[in-house]
């Protein structure tokens, strides 16, 4: 599916945020690196045309990462930064072996908060911004070119 994802600094209070502007129900998975250790959470499931705090508080690290299915439609929105998840809800520290430790093996893509203490990322149709759609259906603002850069390029997470 190639989706559109879009992430806006959000002057509201300081928390990561996933804004769905679909008319699909999806579920979010994030990644991060808290201190030296990678994690990856999820599911939230997002419905349609809704907002979900994805991490309470200031944001402690300028990298985050989404990897989002579309429940209703199929597709997903993804990107080149591998990192383990599962069917189920989850919270995996360590973003290396995957397969071996019993989780799968989904490609994230990467949002550059530019060390701003809140963010938004909206995810929307595939229609909504089809100049600035980037590979796997990941699309961000003009403050993650670089980012998007890094991604085609298959560039390892920070």
């Amino acid at each position: 599916m190639a989706a559109a994802a879009m992430a806006v600094a959000s002057p509201a209070l300081a928390d990561f945020r996933l804004c769905n502007k679909t008319d699909s129900r999806v579920g979010v998975s994030i990644g991060y690196k808290d201190h030296e250790t990678w994690s990856t959470e999820g599911w939230w499931n997002v419905a349609s045309n809704s907002c979900e705090t994805l991490l309470r508080g200031p944001l402690s690290a300028r990298f985050y990462y989404v990897y989002a299915i579309d429940y209703d439609r199929g597709g997903e929105w993804n990107g080149k930064a591998y990192m383990c998840t599962r069917d189920k809800e989850f919270t995996i520290k360590g973003i290396e072996d995957c397969l071996a430790r019993g989780y799968e093996r989904s490609g994230f893509f990467e949002i550059d908060t530019g060390e701003q203490k809140s963010w938004t990322v909206q995810l929307t149709e595939p229609t909504a911004n089809p100049a600035a759609a980037a590979p796997s259906g990941a699309t961000t603002t003009p403050a993650t070119a670089a980012a998007r850069a890094a991604l085609d390029s298959g560039a390892a997470v920070r």
